[in-house]
């Protein structure tokens, strides 16, 4: 069976990226499979940590029993998104035994998040799951550089943190990342923000954010890998488009079909079919009129 490299590959040499969709809550998985099928495309399913801590998926086992339900292996694959070493309250977290766990439970790729930690901690730690995965057979993402978003309060104005540059990925910091971690995908930060996950601005539209297109062809250079945009709901498509020929494969949404799902639950009274129906629309928008990426399957299975 081909691998998620290779799908991730084929995409970057046929000039596409390949969309990982978060599923917060169970019933998601899917209206998002079925989308990506009848989009005929291919597309990671992911789950983080946070969406089994501070919303409804659970666990990383409820959301592989789900996705096993709804399998459509020539469209989609499963991937273990953010696992943090310090998590969005500054909280240490036991990251090796739930990428393990993961591992086991025949996730086809893991993600570790050490971007709270310094440089030399971040690579430490990278490097332990980079060979959990590796001796698996499957491939590992990791992070460099800080995206704001999933913290409590308010972050700061979003035109600051652009002009500044706050918290992007350094390029000499990357390359010696990737060399000395041997990771397969490197999550970067450009100007993209991830969604609010708590507070007021949770069911708020996100900032539409831009990229620094000049540094990320810089990372690209760097590194040599596939580089990976977090927080792609409400990037500006011509600054989405432009990254992916700069060597941007893969692409994460959560708040996009996140709150269809929820605003659907609230609006229907409490329906689970009125927001998995909207949850394969927004997945259906977003693969065929935002990313462009409806029929594109036959270019990435090969």
């Amino acid at each position: 069976m081909q691998n998620t490299a290779d799908r991730v590959d084929n995409a970057q040499k046929a000039g596409v990226m390949i969309p990982a969709f978060n599923v917060p809550y169970l019933p998601m998985v899917e209206p998002v499979i079925r989308a990506v099928v009848d989009q005929d495309s291919c597309a990671l399913i992911e789950t983080a940590r946070l969406e089994w801590i501070k919303f409804e998926a659970r666990s990383p086992a409820a959301v592989m029993e789900e996705f096993t339900k709804w399998n459509e292996p020539d469209y989609v694959r499963i991937h273990l998104d953010h696992v943090p070493v310090i998590d969005e309250d500054n909280q240490r977290v036991d990251y090796l035994s739930i990428i393990k766990e993961a591992i086991e439970l025949g996730y086809q790729s893991v993600m570790v998040d050490g971007s709270r930690l310094g440089l030399e901690e971040n690579i430490a730690a990278t490097r332990q799951v980079v060979a959990l995965a590796h001796e698996a057979g499957i491939l590992c993402e990791a992070e460099l550089g800080t995206m704001l978003g999933h913290e409590a309060g308010p972050p700061p104005p979003y035109e600051e943190l652009f002009e500044s540059g706050l918290g992007f990925t350094g390029v000499e910091e990357a390359e010696r990342f990737v060399r000395e971690t041997g990771c397969d995908w490197l999550s970067v930060a450009i100007g993209n923000i991830h969604g609010a996950v708590s507070g007021v601005l949770k069911d708020k539209k996100k900032v539409e954010a831009r990229l620094n297109l000049d540094r990320l062809e810089r990372l690209r250079q760097a590194t040599g890998i596939p580089l990976v945009l977090h927080g792609g709901s409400g990037v500006k498509r011509e600054y989405l488009l432009a990254a992916i020929k700069r060597g941007i494969a893969k692409v994460n949404i959560g708040a996009e079909i996140r709150q269809a799902y929820e605003s659907a639950l609230r609006e229907s009274g409490g329906s689970v079919a009125a927001a998995q129906d909207a949850v394969y629309a927004r997945t259906c928008w977003l693969i065929r009129d935002y990313f462009g990426l409806a029929g594109t399957r036959r270019l990435v299975v090969g």
